[in-house]
């Protein structure tokens, strides 16, 4: 299993902060943001893992991590995307780096103390994406659950408007390498950004998408108020 990190994109929510450096840059409480993330792998037992940066302050990461050494990182690569098209794009362009295994794949913004190491485990094919509650579907994938089987997947609707349930996928997932030929397969037939529910729906109608509930806290620091909100929480853990 390896890991990659998306930490490409503008950051235009987090404006103006995001004028001066990249989101993922910036502190949450004590830490840059895509400590969180790094973290987030490691616990699992992931020590190799592709960084995809992008925009005016890409080199940046490369000053902050270095070669990942002092962060318990056994070898961490750098992937460019040279335009902010979506994590889709992004994602293709781990594809080399994945050498035909599957990947965790992580948002830089995706600030948690749960760990993922169970489904990283157990993962046996297929997909599987972690679940939370969430408060604003805005930007997130909400499942459908199926009526007479309320623990599978039936479909995924990206920032719907009524959702269908109170759970939302994190922008934290673990698939086989079959992603790559299904984001390919998306080009052709999403307008637009290609993005993980994209991906996921292809899964569900292969019937090899599974789940589980990320268990502690989380959240998506991409948002103003989420950064202070999770910027907050670990200062009060780091009191307890």
């Amino acid at each position: 299993m390896k890991g990659i990190i998306l930490c490409a994109g503008l950051g235009t929510r987090l404006y103006p902060l995001t004028h001066a450096t990249n989101k993922q840059l910036l502190p949450v409480y004590d830490k840059p943001m895509v400590y969180y993330p790094i973290q987030t792998l490691l616990d699992a037992g992931i020590t190799d893992i592709l960084c995809v940066v992008g925009g005016p302050f890409a080199g940046s990461f490369l000053h902050l991590l270095k070669d990942g050494k002092a962060l318990g990182i056994r070898s961490l690569q750098y992937a460019c995307q040279p335009e902010p098209n979506g994590p889709g794009d992004a994602l293709l362009l781990a594809e080399e780096f994945a050498e035909g295994g599957p990947v965790t794949v992580i948002f830089g913004d995706q600030v948690t103390d749960a760990s993922i190491r169970k489904p990283v485990q157990e993962f046996k094919g297929g997909a599987t994406i972690l679940l939370q509650e969430f408060v604003d579907p805005d930007g997130m994938g909400v499942p459908e659950f199926d009526p007479k089987d309320p623990t599978k997947i039936i479909n995924i609707e990206e920032s719907p408007k009524h959702p269908k349930t109170k759970y939302a996928a994190t922008g934290i997932y673990v698939f086989d390498n079959t992603c790559f030929s299904l984001i390919k397969e998306c080009r052709g037939e999403v307008a637009g950004e290609i993005k993980p529910t994209h991906i996921n729906n292809k899964y569900i109608a292969r019937g090899e998408l599974g789940w589980d509930y990320l268990d502690g806290y989380w959240t998506d620091a991409g948002k103003i108020d989420r950064l202070y909100e999770a910027s907050k929480y670990f200062a009060d853990k780091a009191k307890k």
